[in-house]
């Protein structure tokens, strides 16, 4: 098998648990904009953004220096994981220690909606969110536990990825988010109609159940959390107290610039949430739900380069020492450029149907909801741009100069930062969607002309560059020009695919011969 098959294999079954785990998650955007309020819909926005950078802090980049590591060792790899997940067990638990005597401060800090401010002056949000400050200190405590758990998994996921077992992996993401839909549809759905019509256990139920608040929905995440940890066992129990302190110390120089790269791509990702509650005055948490919904629907990219990422980076050490990896890292770079530039046009091609999965729970909320439609060509065109600075990641990777990742990615947080803070009292929410096209855009420009001087992979810049402008054009006749309308938008994807298809089927033929 060439290893551009086996590559595609890989990521194909990443891809499918991946995408599978993600659309179910997806289908939870329609049930929480229909039972919460666009405000309380902004809290469950915000809360995970902080969620997510705190994981990638936990994590500390251990799982690229894993990989990296087991290339570097390979005669050596039980020690290197040991290694691996004592330093992020460790971490975890000095997060744990710093925090917990700070929990009320974090609690007003992530809280948006000024509850406790409010409530000062008599005026109650929790009738608009659901919420009120004591919810918060809820909410902290609910993360805490779901981040450290999370943390504790990745090197255990790793391992598996590492090990060449993808659909053991698919597997457990897909039972850990069945078991999220499930909880969350039980609180959500279940449980009300169950009271509604005083079925069996309604009283015991009763004393503790608070219809329309907005942390069951955590309360659910932090149980995947758990079973996700408990199917992780048989990996977590071949973890042996044998470390090298050398090797340790080494892994934490690799991998702090990664982390510092993880954090700043997500500052990229998640800062434009938290900077529209914090920047706009107290009814803000509105455009903070308008935006998290529609961003939702840029989520289908992001899938697709979220399961590139997780069959690539593997791929990729296992193949640094052959002597053509620099010509199978460029065939995959040109096949990855036409694949998201296809789902960019794809999406808004068939926006009209999309924005369905965005409603509130009458006409005048999915108005509201409709109005932020006009951030998701931006946002999906950063994921595209995002997908191909991930891909050419893999030169500082490779070469062991991660301070490059951090450079890189360092430039688009403060991008992403200044331009949100200037724009958003201005703008709102249509700032923050051009100020993540521009940061990414920054990012993949960057990576490509410092990679190309450290580290030389012929690219086929030009061809790269016809399909992503082309593609660009297209989704604007498509978006604007015909006014999203869906036969026209379809066709001319259709005609694109078509071209891509012509132009490449020489190529095509000679892969899949091998």
């Amino acid at each position: 098998m060439s290893t551009a098959k086996k590559f595609a294999g890989q990521t194909a079954v990443y891809g499918i648990s991946t995408i599978a785990s993600r659309v179910l998650t997806f289908f939870l955007t329609p049930l929480y904009t229909w039972a919460y309020p666009t405000a309380a819909y902004g809290i469950l926005t915000t809360m995970y953004s902080y969620v997510s950078m705190t994981n990638a802090l936990l994590s500390f980049g251990m799982e690229t220096t894993f990989f990296r590591y087991l290339n570097k060792h390979a005669g050596n790899k039980q020690r290197v994981y040991n290694n691996a997940f004592a330093s992020v067990f460790a971490i975890t638990i000095i997060f744990l220690l710093c925090s917990l005597p700070f929990i009320g401060s974090i609690a007003n800090f992530v809280d948006i909606s000024h509850t406790q401010k409010i409530a000062s002056k008599g005026i109650h949000v929790a009738a608009a969110t659901g919420t009120t400050h004591a919810d918060f200190v809820k909410y902290v405590y609910l993360f805490l536990s779901i981040v450290i758990i999370d943390a504790w998994c990745a090197i255990p996921f790793a391992k598996i990825r590492a090990d060449g077992r993808p659909s053991r992996y698919g597997l457990i993401k897909l039972a850990s988010v069945l078991v999220f839909i499930a909880f969350n549809v039980s609180f959500i759905v279940v449980i009300p109609f169950w009271l509604k019509h005083d079925l069996l256990g309604s009283g015991w139920i009763m004393q503790w159940y608070t219809k329309g608040w907005v942390g069951y929905v955590f309360v659910s995440e932090l149980i995947s959390s758990i079973v996700t940890l408990l199917l992780l066992l048989p990996e977590l129990l071949k973890i042996r107290f044998d470390f090298d302190k050398a090797m340790l110390w080494n892994m934490y120089s690799y991998s702090w610039p990664v982390l510092i790269a993880n954090l700043s791509y997500l500052v990229n990702e998640n800062m434009d949430k938290i900077l529209l509650g914090k920047l706009l005055p107290h009814g803000s948490l509105n455009d903070v739900g308008i935006y998290g919904a529609c961003a939702k629907i840029s989520l289908f990219l992001s899938i697709f380069v979220n399961a590139f990422r997780l069959g690539a980076e593997p791929f990729f050490f296992n193949h640094a020492k052959n002597k053509n990896a620099g010509q199978t890292y460029a065939r995959i770079m040109d096949y990855f450029v036409i694949a998201v530039c296809v789902i960019f046009i794809a999406l808004i091609a068939n926006i009209q149907i999309l924005k369905y999965f965005v409603h509130g729970a009458n006409a005048t909320q999915t108005a509201l909801y409709w109005t932020g439609l006009r951030v998701i060509p931006p946002l999906v065109f950063g994921y595209v741009s995002l997908g191909i600075y991930m891909n050419l990641s893999v030169w500082y990777k490779l070469s062991d100069q991660t301070k490059y990742g951090l450079y890189i990615s360092g430039i688009g947080a403060i991008l992403t930062i200044v331009l949100n803070v200037i724009f958003i009292p201005k703008y709102s929410y249509m700032a923050s969607a051009w100020v993540s096209l521009i940061a990414y855009a920054t990012m993949m420009i960057l990576s490509y002309l410092w990679g190309q001087k450290n580290y030389p992979i012929p690219y086929n810049l030009k061809k790269n560059l016809a399909y992503i402008i082309s593609s660009a054009i297209v989704v604007y006749l498509s978006f604007y020009v015909f006014n999203r309308n869906i036969y026209i938008g379809d066709a001319m994807l259709l005609l694109y695919a078509a071209v891509a298809f012509y132009f490449e089927r020489a190529n095509l033929k000679a892969i899949f011969k091998r």
